[in-house]
């Protein structure tokens, strides 16, 4: 394992549950300083207490400015040097059933979250010509999927910002990349599941091998598996790493 620096801070999004809180784990356990943010600042301490992060700061990261206010505490404690934007949302519909108002949702948590993170530690990464900024994406932002155009569309924002983000970058000795999950074994998942199930009628078993078909190993993905590829990505033998979008999806992109 290419190494993490010890004294790295580690900020993650959505880090309460599912793939942020496996994320912020692995990275905890690899050294790292951990701060999560979410919206449920329950959730968030109960994560800490349980020894999985450091520290926790609440936002809604929709807010720009709860965003800054969050972000600047979370840093005045040590200056942030990786920021795992994870923090997602699904709603699934039709296309003529999806108006402004759901993509703007789904546009507003899965892309300008990524979007308000980046801009509040950025500046600071690269004056100390240090840093890694990594998105937790989505195989829905590397192809299409039907009924979920909204949400795929915002993922396809995440990787074209992650594109252009780590060219500008590339000198700076930053570096940006995404990963990119199939569907992954989360708590966001279960909602899908029960939404296929109330929808057609097929038991809970039947429902998830309705998504784990999209998989070539035919299964869903752990969360633990997308963490070991951030962690990855948070290391110093990744460093020539930038402006990539890995699919951890079993084959299926």
């Amino acid at each position: 394992m290419s190494g993490l620096s010890r004294s790295s801070h580690a900020l993650v999004t959505g880090g309460g549950r599912g793939i942020g809180r496996a994320i912020a784990a692995v990275l905890a356990k690899a050294g790292a300083t951990v701060t999560i943010m979410g919206r449920n600042r329950a959730v968030l301490d109960d994560v800490v207490a349980a020894g999985d992060a450091h520290y926790a700061v609440a936002a809604d990261v929709s807010d720009q400015a709860a965003m800054q206010a969050a972000i600047t505490e979370a840093a005045g404690r040590q200056p942030i040097d990786i920021l795992v934007a994870n923090a997602g949302a699904a709603e699934s519909a039709p296309f003529l059933k999806s108006d402004a108002a759901l993509f703007q949702r789904m546009m507003d948590v899965n892309f300008m979250g990524v979007v308000h993170a980046t801009h509040a530690v950025l500046p600071d990464m690269v004056a100390r010509k240090s840093g890694r900024i990594i998105a937790v994406a989505s195989t829905a932002g590397l192809k299409g999927y039907g009924y979920v155009s909204a949400y795929v569309a915002a993922k396809h924002a995440v990787v074209g910002l992650v594109r252009a983000l780590a060219l500008e970058v590339a000198t700076k000795n930053v570096t940006v990349n995404a990963v990119c999950p199939g569907f992954t074994e989360t708590d966001l998942l279960e909602g899908s599941i029960d939404n296929i199930m109330s929808k057609t009628g097929r038991t809970r078993e039947q429902a998830i091998a309705e998504l784990a078909k999209h998989n070539p190993q035919g299964r869903l993905v752990k969360p633990e598996e997308v963490a070991d590829a951030v962690l990855w990505l948070c290391g110093t033998g990744a460093g020539s790493i930038t402006g990539q979008s890995i699919a951890v999806a079993g084959g299926e992109v």
